[in-house]
């Protein structure tokens, strides 16, 4: 470990090339050992047989029994420009910093295809099925489970978990029926997660390589991050639980006291900015140029091999039968880009014989992605995103443009929108009939009845609608809708408290009148 305060040679994240300005820094947090083995799958075709039972003489807990069954394996990955493969020309290993390409465009993570072909589908699908709702660590998570697939070449004793993923898919029978006409619509609700957002399935993966880089003694004081809420609180709790320091630029007074206080509680340093989100993510991506912090944004492309999990685990709940439509909201647009990347691996791997249809849904709020769409895809601007209550997806400028056209155009994909008051009775309705979702997803469900509406997605078409983030971190904005209490909108489901004297022929005579009416 190193003494209180050490100087260090930065290298610059987009070129690896020496930078002659020396930085102070503290390393108390940062461990500098690390192991050189791995631990891949079995190497025959059939799953992998049940772990013998720890010795509880010499095993102590879940990282030691993993080290007692490592395997040797062939499987990698690599950064490549986006829209190459993985034999392309420029290519760089994930253990180096770096988060564009030589001309400036967007990474991507590329697995060599070739060696997980080796393996059919049936082996693949038997291997994960074998994992799900086990101990054994990693793979007890719903990411870990197809570390394969994910970060083939990191030690498990790297790996940063809080067994996240394997949330419930639910069948949301009375909403489909009773507002679509549907007998077959399910809610991914990914928000059923360590912190509540879909952004853990890809912090686990950013913060477990970020821990593996400062094992290895690379140059690095910390992480650091845009957020309109929920990527600040994966960041800040895998931080936390890995002992690395965290930093979180957060544009003031545009998300929600729930959001703002987990990166707070997980021990985050938070820039509070005059901002917004596009403005604070300008910021992040010049400081992490200048110092030896590591950008956590989806513009690193690390994030989204664990995103692309959560349609691998979809596939997985319906027996490996594939829906035939995903709706998914969009902000960033790293996830829908992500959502289509599992699909398309699974089906390049034999597990599937097609991939669903993608409908990517925007607050009209902030649409550019909309907008770019209905031009046929000719003239992309960015816009200036205008306040929402959907308030993650609230960016006018997004990151991931160029990945989510490419997903939309290989999936046959739409894309739809959603006006403040759309998605606010969106919301309502799903919460009346047992949801408790947040406004993103009230934008994906106003969507879904726009094409439903329009014919396109048809009555028996199965259909699953993302939910991104759980309904506790937005009480406000449901507080506001079902007090009457925002302006210029009639709040149509709004279900109001009713006062009542503390006698009993009050409360009799609420009762009556209620009941008659239903």
């Amino acid at each position: 470990m190193a003494s209180a305060s050490s100087t260090l040679i930065y290298y610059s994240p987009s070129s690896l090339t020496p930078n002659p300005r020396h930085f102070p820094i503290r390393r108390k947090h940062l461990a500098v050992s690390c192991a050189s083995t791995f631990d891949p799958p079995p190497t025959n075709h059939s799953p992998p047989a049940p772990s013998p039972p720890p010795a509880t003489a010499t095993i102590h807990n879940i990282r030691d029994e993993a080290r007692r069954h490592r395997q040797a394996h062939t499987f990698s990955a690599k950064y490549v420009p986006f829209g190459c493969d993985f034999n392309a020309s420029e290519s760089y290993s994930l253990d180096e910093i770096v988060y564009r390409s030589r001309s400036g465009g967007l990474l991507d993570v590329q697995h060599d295809m070739d060696a997980l072909k080796k393996f059919d589908g049936a082996y693949w699908k038997n291997l994960f099925d074998s994992r799900v709702g086990k101990t054994t660590w990693p793979y007890g998570s719903g990411v870990w489970s197809k570390k394969e697939w994910v970060l083939p070449g990191i030690d498990s004793d790297h790996i940063v978990s809080a067994f996240e993923g394997n949330s419930n898919l639910f069948w949301a029978e009375r909403f489909g029926k009773q507002f679509l006409g549907m007998d077959d619509l399910w809610v991914k609700h990914c928000g059923i997660s360590h912190t509540g957002s879909f952004k853990d399935l890809g912090m686990t993966v950013l913060v477990s390589q970020v821990n593996r880089l400062c094992k290895m003694d690379r140059p690095l004081v910390g992480v650091g991050c845009a957020s309109t809420g929920d990527t600040s609180a994966a960041l800040s709790a895998y931080c936390a639980a890995a002992g690395i320091p965290s930093i979180v630029f957060l544009p003031a007074d545009k998300i929600s006291m729930a959001q703002l206080v987990q990166p707070i509680a997980n021990g985050a340093f938070v820039l509070s900015i005059d901002t917004d989100f596009d403005g604070c993510m300008k910021l992040i991506r010049e400081v992490t140029a200048e110092l030896p912090i590591y950008l956590a944004n989806s513009l690193n492309s690390l994030r989204l091999e664990g995103q692309k999990t959560a349609a691998v685990e979809i596939l997985q709940q319906f027996d490996w039968e594939v829906p035939d439509w995903v709706i998914v909201p969009g902000g960033n647009l790293g996830n829908i880009y992500a959502f289509y990347k599992g699909f398309k691996m699974c089906h390049e791997l034999g597990l599937v014989d097609r991939i669903p249809r993608l409908v990517c849904a925007q607050a009209a709020n902030a649409n550019p992605l909309y907008l770019y769409y209905k031009s046929g895809w000719k003239d992309f601007k960015a816009v200036k995103a205008n306040n929402t209550f959907a308030s993650a997806i609230q960016i006018g400028d997004p990151v991931s443009i160029d990945r989510a056209v490419y997903a939309l155009k290989h999936s046959d994909g739409i894309v739809e929108e959603a006006t403040e008051e759309e998605l606010m009775d969106a919301m309502a309705q799903a919460d009346s009939t047992g949801m408790f979702i947040c406004p993103h997803t009230g934008v994906a469900l106003t969507a879904l009845t726009k094409l439903r509406n329009s014919g396109v997605i048809a009555p028996t078409d199965r259909t699953v609608v993302v939910s991104t983030a759980h309904g506790l971190k937005f009480t406000q904005s449901k507080i506001d809708y079902h007090s009457n209490d925002i302006p210029d909108m009639a709040c149509r489901y709004a279900n109001p408290p009713v006062q009542v004297k503390a006698d009993f022929g009050s409360v009799m005579d609420v009762l009556k009148d209620y009941l008659q009416k239903n």
